[in-house]
């Protein structure tokens, strides 16, 4: 038959454990969570140059195109002066009749 005091000390050993298994749960989903929050920021750090990179790309053959216009007397569009630049055989020309 156990005593008080054997039990008490099973009592207490097994505070002790679940206590320890509650620490390495908060432990393991800190770290999971750590993980999350950096993968989430290196995503939006990767998507944030991509969008100032198309940004930058379009406001440079917005400016090409203002200068381009002039020089030939008629306006371009934005999309077709930056295919010539980049790719000149891609642009389709006018078959004469």
């Amino acid at each position: 038959m156990p005593t008080r005091a054997t039990e008490a000390r099973s009592t207490e050993a097994r505070t002790r454990a679940e206590a320890s298994f509650k620490k390495e749960q908060r432990a393991k989903e800190g770290a999971q969570a750590m993980q999350e929050y950096q993968a989430s920021s290196r995503a939006v750090r990767e998507k944030t140059e991509r969008l100032k990179a198309l940004r930058l790309a379009k406001e440079e053959a917005d400016k090409n195109a203002e200068l381009i216009a002039p020089a030939n007397g008629k306006a371009t569009s934005t999309t077709e002066n930056a295919l010539k630049r980049t790719h000149p055989g891609r642009m389709k020309t006018k078959q004469p009749l």
